[in-house]
Parts: structure tokens; C-alpha cells; sequence
């Protein structure tokens, strides 16, 4: 591509090196994060207190949370920087579910709502399901998840826009994104977020504190294996009844998802979405694992003043193999015919027509219009215009011979073709 950047190989993963203004702003989040703790209930009453509400539902969600808190004082070795982001995360989830109930409870024809055969793509990050989740997102035909409304599905009453005005969600979540890319300047390279960018439904996922994201700001062994030996039935159909909110506030008939904890997942997200196609994307997990690591541990740098590259590294080389075994066993689970794989190769050879091939076992007119807007997507974010980044597995502790042994059971049952 003309003018693509060239590759960078990023050499202070373990020792973070920042510019003196993000230095100076993770020095006062530092100090702010001193003050704060990571406790439930002192954070459901600040939740409480900030949107003036105090119903957050069913309950069940209160152990869940604790075992999470726990995790990331013990284990996720946050400096204060850290736990003011973890802070500010967990506070934004509660405030999100004291929202979502209360606006159910004042309109409950919300739960009247259906979600009909939504496409569901199920696969691990660095496989193209962002950038397959963005062509179908582009029709105008499928709802989808904008980034700004995944942080935020509901805004509380007194924060409503006048007509014409713009949505402050959209606001917060543009600074958000703008101290990220100018703290990490390489992470658009790996995963490019913007405030519309169609966003994974894991995050509507964390208001009811059970999914894999939080394993993501840190790796917490305790919080794996609650997760893990718990049902996530329940917490699906608490997806749902999210997903019923969010078309009940802003329309839409058929929903493109995608997340990568469906993978882990397949018994809950069929008994949730009987009617779903189910697209499975699949690629060299040896190359999956490496870029995967350098991403969290990239993001790492942000809540801890050094990066333990090896323990990073075998957690997750550890955690992605485990996802890809409940993978292979379980793929069965899904219905024949409403699933489709999807090889990375195969993709990367002819995105359209793999698009094509979702759109005919859906059922989901692959007409004029939605060739058109996939087309002009592509030609405004065309792959790689921010450059590449390059992985190496021994940084990690990890030998790329060993993995492929392990994970052989995966390529095997799904014919991956494997990458140098």
C-alpha cells in the first residue's frame, strides 16, 4: 500500500518509556489512584450515589464482583495509575447497570423486544473479526455495536441532548481514545479503535461482571478459574435484555456481534440465540498467540510501572490454548446448519465473497446496497494504513516450536494452514 508506515518493533515492552506529558498525567492518576479502593460495595455506593439510583437488579452479580475485586488487589499487581483505571472501570459498569435497570423498570415493553437471528462472529482477536465485523457492519441492513455505545448503552435523563445536539457519550469517549493513541502510539497498529467503530458485545458483557475481559487488564488466575467453573447462561440472557435496550432506544432489526469469549462459550450463546448463523474464524494460533501478547502487554504499560513479559506471556499462551480446546470440543454444540467457519487465508484471499458466503447461510440479502457500503468502508480504512508490528514469541518466554506441538490439536481438527 503506498505510504503504509513501515513495521516497528516495539522495544520497550518491559520497561515503558513515555513522553513527558503522558508521564505527567499518569503521575497525577498515580497519585488520585492512592486514595481509591478497589472494594464492592464502596463502589456500588459511589455508583449510586452518581446517578441517583439504586436498583441494580438481580443481585447474584454482588459475589461476582467481589471475587473480581479481590483478583486485581492480590493479583493484578496494578500501580496507582492502575487502580484508578480499574476504578473508573468498575464505577462505569455499576452506574451502566443501575441505568439499564431503571429504564427498563419505567418502560417494561423493553422485554417485549426480540432479537432475531443475529450473525454472531465467534473468534480469537488477530483472526480478522474486526475487520469482517466492520465489512458487515458497514450494511445499513445489520445493527450493530459503535464503540461510544458499548462504554455507555443508556445516558441517564439529565444528560439527554437537545434535538440537534450532539450525544455527550461520544464526546467522553473521543477524549478517551485520544489520550490512548497518544499514550500508545503503536496500537492503532495492532487494533484500531475509533468512537464509531462497531465494538464487541464483551463489554456489555462486564455489567453483569462475568466474561474474560478482565482478564485483559491483568492477568488474575483467581478470576479465571470463578469465571471458568461458573455457567455464563445467565449472564448471556443478561446480554440480551441489553441488547433489547439498546434496540428499543435506538432501533434496529438484525444485530452483527462478535467477541471472542464466544469461543469458550458455545453451549450458552446457542441457548441464548437459537435462531444465530454462527461464523467461527480460525487462523495459525502460533501467530494469534504472539501478536495477542504483544497487545496486552503493550496495554500493560499503562497500570503497572514494569511489564513481567514471561508471566504475561505463559498466562496467556496458557489461556488461549484452553479457549481453543473448549473450541474443538465444543464446536459441535452449534447447529450445522447456521454455522460456517472461516479460515483466515480463505478471508484474507476474498473478504467479499467470504462475506457473500455469511450473507446466503444467514439468509441476509447480499444486494447492491450492501456491496456498496462494504466497498466504501474498505476504501476508507484500508488494511494496515497504520503500519504493522513485529511479534516475536521469544520475548515472552515462549518457543513457537513447543506452541505449535501444543495447539496442534487445534489445527488439526479445523485444517488451519500454519504461518512461518
Amino acid at each position: 500500500m503506498s505510504g503504509r508506515p513501515a513495521p516497528v518493533r516495539i522495544d520497550d515492552l518491559a520497561e515503558p518509556r513515555f513522553s513527558d506529558d503522558v508521564r505527567a498525567i499518569l503521575d497525577f492518576m498515580e497519585d488520585a489512584g492512592s486514595q481509591l479502593t478497589l472494594e464492592p460495595a464502596v463502589l456500588m455506593g459511589a455508583a449510586a450515589t452518581e446517578t441517583g439510583l439504586d436498583d441494580f437488579g438481580h443481585c447474584d452479580f454482588v459475589e461476582r464482583l467481589g471475587v473480581l475485586c479481590r483478583a486485581m488487589r492480590e493479583e493484578g499487581g496494578f500501580n496507582g495509575a492502575g487502580v484508578m483505571q480499574q476504578h473508573a472501570f468498575i464505577s462505569g459498569l455499576l452506574k451502566n447497570r443501575l441505568l439499564i435497570e431503571d429504564i427498563v423498570r419505567r418502560h417494561p415493553e423493553i422485554l417485549d423486544e426480540r432479537i432475531v437471528a443475529p450473525i454472531i462472529i465467534c473468534g480469537l482477536p488477530r483472526t480478522e473479526t474486526t475487520h469482517l465485523h466492520n465489512l458487515m457492519s458497514a450494511d445499513p441492513a445489520l445493527r450493530s455495536l459503535p464503540y461510544w455505545e458499548s462504554l455507555e448503552p443508556v445516558l441517564a435523563e439529565h444528560e439527554q441532548p437537545a434535538p440537534g445536539a450532539p450525544d455527550p457519550r461520544k464526546e467522553r469517549t473521543e477524549m478517551a481514545l485520544s489520550f490512548l493513541n497518544t499514550a500508545l502510539p503503536y496500537f492503532n497498529r495492532m487494533h484500531e479503535m475509533t468512537v464509531e467503530h462497531s465494538h464487541e458485545e464483551i463489554q456489555l458483557l462486564a455489567i453483569d461482571f462475568s466474561t474474560m475481559l478482565f482478564e485483559t487488564t491483568a492477568p488474575m488466575p483467581t478470576w479465571r478459574d470463578y469465571y471458568l467453573s461458573h455457567d455464563q447462561a445467565p449472564s448471556y440472557a443478561y446480554l440480551l435484555k441489553i441488547l433489547k435496550v439498546l434496540q428499543w432506544l435506538r432501533g434496529g432489526t438484525r444485530w452483527v456481534l462478535k467477541s471472542p469469549q464466544h469461543l469458550e462459550q458455545f453451549p450458552a450463546l446457542v441457548e441464548t440465540f437459537p435462531d444465530a448463523t454462527f461464523v467461527v474464524t480460525h487462523r495459525d494460533p502460533v501467530s494469534v498467540t504472539a501478536s495477542m501478547v504483544t497487545m496486552i502487554a503493550y496495554t500493560a504499560r499503562l497500570t503497572r510501572d514494569r511489564v513481567d513479559l514471561e508471566s504475561m506471556g505463559h498466562y496467556w499462551a496458557d489461556r488461549l490454548e484452553l479457549m481453543l480446546r473448549r473450541c474443538a470440543t465444543e464446536r459441535d454444540v452449534l447447529p450445522a446448519d447456521q454455522t460456517v467457519d472461516v479460515r483466515f487465508d480463505e478471508f484474507m484471499a476474498d473478504d467479499l465473497a467470504m462475506v457473500g458466503r455469511i450473507y446466503e447461510l444467514a439468509g441476509q440479502p447480499f444486494d447492491d446496497r450492501a456491496t456498496a457500503s462494504m466497498a466504501a468502508f474498505m476504501a476508507e480504512h484500508p488494511r494496515g494504513r497504520h503500519g504493522a508490528v513485529v511479534y516475536d514469541l521469544g520475548e515472552f518466554g515462549l518457543d513457537a516450536a513447543e506452541r505449535r506441538m501444543a495447539l496442534a490439536f487445534y489445527t488439526d481438527r479445523f485444517g488451519i494452514t500454519l504461518e512461518s
